[in-house]
Order: C-alpha cells, then sequence, then structure tokens
C-alpha cells in the first residue's frame, strides 16, 4: 500500500525539524533533504541541527509523498492561503504562468498547491495541442525496409540481409509527429504522472497519455532548448515547452540511498519582487508617456588589465532623459527600521550616475508609506539636497490579481 500524501506550508526564513514542531520531516526526508544540499549546497535552504531553514526563496519542493510549500511573508499576516495566493498571483503577473489554452484562464482546481498548478497547466497546454493537432516534422531515419525507398547503406545492407534478400538497409527522410519537441512533451507526461498525487488530474493524464502519438525516447539536455528557434509552426508549444523544461530539469530523481526523488520549483522572491514591481508599473507608465527600463547597465570602473565594472540598478524610468527616476527593490521588512548603510550608498552613486531627479527604495509593506530622507554633504557635516525615498508598497491580497496599491504612489512620486 503506498504511503499517504502529506503537505505541509511554511513561510519562507522558517525551518523544519525532524525531531521537533508541529509538523516534522521523518528520517528518510530529511536525509533527501540533506542530500540534495550536498556539500556545494542550494540556495533554497540551509541545514540546521537536525532540520533545515528555508531562505528567501518561495515555491514547492517535493520530497517523496511529501509536498513543502514555502510562502512569502512580507508583514504580520499569517494568513497561509492568502499568501499561497498571493505568490500564485504574483508569478502570474510576471508571466510564470503564461497559457495559450483557454481553458487555463480559469483553472479547474480550486485549492491548489503550486505543484499543482503547474501540472495543470501542463495538461492545459497539451489538451490544446492535442485539440489543434500536433505538427509533423522532417527527420532521417535508418531502418530495413520491404522497398527500396531513399539511399541504400550499403555495409549495413550486407551485414544484415544477407539472409533477407527481400529486405533493404535504407537511410530515408520521413515527415511525422515523433520528433524532440514531442518527445519531450511525452516524458514530461511520464514525469507528472509518477509524481502526481491530486486524484483530480489522474484520469486527464491517463487520457493524455493514451491519445499521444507514439514517440521514441529521447535524452533530456540544455542545449536542446538553447538552441530551439520557435517558428509559426512551433510558438503554440512555447508555454508547454517552458513547463517541461521546468520540471524535466529541477527534478532530481535517487537523491538518497532510499530511492527518494526530489522536485524543486522555488523562486528567488528579491528577483520576483522586482519583476512584480516592475511589470506593474509598466502596465501604468507606458500609457502616461513615460519610458521604464528594468536591469539598465552603466559601466562605472575598469582596471588597467581586465574588465570594467557595471553597476545595474533595477529600474530606472524616463533613463537619460530629464526627471529621471531610479528605484531599487528590496524584499524585505523593514519593521520601522532604516535601511542598511550599504542600500543607502549604493542609491547615492545611481543617483549622480544616471543624473537622476529622485531616487527610491521600494519595499513591500502592509500600508503604503512615504519616507524621505536626505544625505549629507561629502565634505561637511550639513545635509545636502540629495534625497533617497524609502517607499512601502502593499500587496492587495484580496484582489485577483494580488496588484500593488500604485495609485497613491504615481501620485506622490512620479
Amino acid at each position: 500500500m503506498a504511503a499517504a500524501t502529506h503537505t505541509i506550508q511554511v513561510f519562507e526564513h522558517q525551518c523544519l525539524w525532524a525531531h521537533k514542531g508541529e509538523e516534522r520531516l521523518s528520517t528518510t526526508q530529511l536525509m533527501a533533504f540533506q542530500d540534495f544540499y550536498g556539500e556545494k549546497g542550494v540556495p533554497y535552504y540551509s541545514l540546521v541541527n537536525n532540520g533545515i531553514q528555508f531562505n528567501e526563496y518561495a515555491g514547492v519542493i517535493k520530497v517523496g509523498n511529501l509536498t513543502v510549500e514555502v510562502l512569502p511573508k512580507a508583514d504580520k499576516s499569517d494568513d497561509k492561503p492568502l499568501w499561497q495566493n498571493t505568490l500564485i498571483n504574483m508569478l502570474k503577473t510576471v508571466g510564470i504562468f503564461n497559457i495559450h489554452a483557454p481553458s487555463s484562464t480559469s483553472l479547474r482546481l480550486k485549492s491548489n498547491s503550486i505543484l499543482d498548478l503547474y501540472f495543470e497547466l501542463f495538461i492545459n497546454e497539451i489538451e490544446y495541442l492535442l485539440h489543434r493537432g500536433f505538427i509533423k516534422k522532417y527527420r532521417k531515419v535508418e531502418r530495413n525496409a520491404l522497398a527500396l525507398k531513399g539511399a541504400l547503406n550499403f555495409g549495413k545492407h550486407i551485414q544484415k540481409n544477407v539472409v533477407h534478400k527481400e529486405r533493404f538497409y535504407v537511410r530515408q527522410t520521413v515527415y511525422d509527429t515523433d520528433h524532440k519537441i514531442h518527445q519531450l512533451l511525452y516524458k514530461t507526461i511520464q514525469l507528472i504522472h509518477s509524481i502526481n498525487t491530486n486524484p483530480l488530474l489522474n484520469s486527464r493524464l491517463g487520457t493524455l497519455a493514451l491519445n499521444f502519438p507514439e514517440v521514441s525516447s529521447c535524452v533530456v539536455t540544455e542545449s536542446f532548448f538553447h538552441t530551439l528557434q520557435f517558428t509559426r509552426k512551433t510558438e503554440p508549444y512555447k508555454n508547454a515547452l517552458s513547463i517541461a523544461r521546468l520540471l524535466l530539469f529541477n527534478y532530481h530523481p535517487d537523491v538518497s540511498s532510499g530511492k527518494t526523488h526530489l522536485l524543486a520549483l522555488m523562486f528567488d522572491m528579491n528577483l520576483l519582487w522586482e519583476q512584480y514591481v516592475y511589470i506593474s508599473l509598466r502596465r501604468k507608465l507606458l500609457t502616461k508617456g513615460f519610458t521604464i527600463t528594468a536591469q539598465s547597465r552603466k559601466k562605472f570602473w575598469k582596471p588597467h588589465i581586465g574588465y570594467h565594472s557595471t553597476m545595474v540598478p533595477d529600474i530606472v524610468i524616463n533613463k537619460d532623459k530629464p526627471g529621471c527616476i531610479v528605484l531599487d527593490t528590496k524584499w524585505k521588512n523593514l519593521n520601522g527600521k532604516n535601511p542598511s548603510p550599504e542600500d543607502l550608498r549604493q542609491l547615492y552613486v545611481y543617483k549622480k550616475y544616471y543624473n537622476a531627479t529622485k531616487v527610491a527604495l521600494i519595499y513591500p509593506g502592509e500600508h503604503y508609506s512615504i519616507t524621505a530622507g536626505k544625505y549629507y554633504e561629502e565634505t561637511h557635516n550639513t545635509l545636502s539636497h540629495h534625497e533617497c525615498a524609502v517607499i512601502t508598497l502593499p500587496i492587495d491580497k484580496k484582489d485577483p490579481q494580488s496588484k500593488i496599491v500604485l495609485a497613491q504612489f504615481m501620485a506622490d512620486y512620479l
């Protein structure tokens, strides 16, 4: 009888132990986490005495029959369903959950884990592609045939057909659905089927496996995805392949001697918050005549021998124009404290190098606020006219889109 499935929800920076706490890891599960951590470590969590402590990453880690959902937390609220919904909607906003299939706009699973969402989105995409009809591609094959069609491989023909004179060993070009794209998608279906614990998805997975055309097995390599060029015919496959890549390359079978499999889909909350703020602002600003760029590089130092160093602010509004504004996002709760000196120094440099009118640090928070502060003069102990604002932007967690409350910020600051 299969072991019961179990889901644990924790917040970033929290710990899970094997010997204490309301929710505990089994010895096998802890060993799987330790083996996956290895000697080089992983960014998602750290090892502590008889347990693990999660870092500034949110998402899901599945170890055997245990699913651990790591949720973000930027204020005092401990409402886990609300933060789970917030994380999902943040991922949707930045395009992690891009979808083609019309049915995917209203997902059928209502109390999803993030892992269930990925599985269902992938299933929806494949159902959509099957309904459209799978594309065919040319591929080269070598095989024994009953007719001489193609180029005869004379060496292998002599080797294999000494007895069977009626056969021809030929090289042929065939046009069918058995190509690398479909092979990878089918491999992903098999992976999901092997680790899925949601009974609502089982029948759909079985139907997909039954209706999927027969394809060859394949080896999954990063080089295939790096070299893949989408055309008009293959563009509808983009989202399905994106999810397939995420699942196939984050699945780690047999991470311990106990044959425990591990799947990790984790997101750096600093990067997610940066993208979330950027995309939310871009939607508002482009209609008002502003320009907005993310990760804008500028050279600022070069050794006599070697490469130059660059500075990369998170967001620049109206770059190289009058009224330039530089914003740097930080995923942390200040709890009424000042920003770190390093962050303030960083914004001081941005203001000078980008000739910015304003610079600000953007934090998540329970309430909207802007706190302006001035830098001291470089040569004497008096305040200058150079300012750096500290801004907290609340996420409307009850909104279906979990939108940042931007209207007041734009009216006050831009």
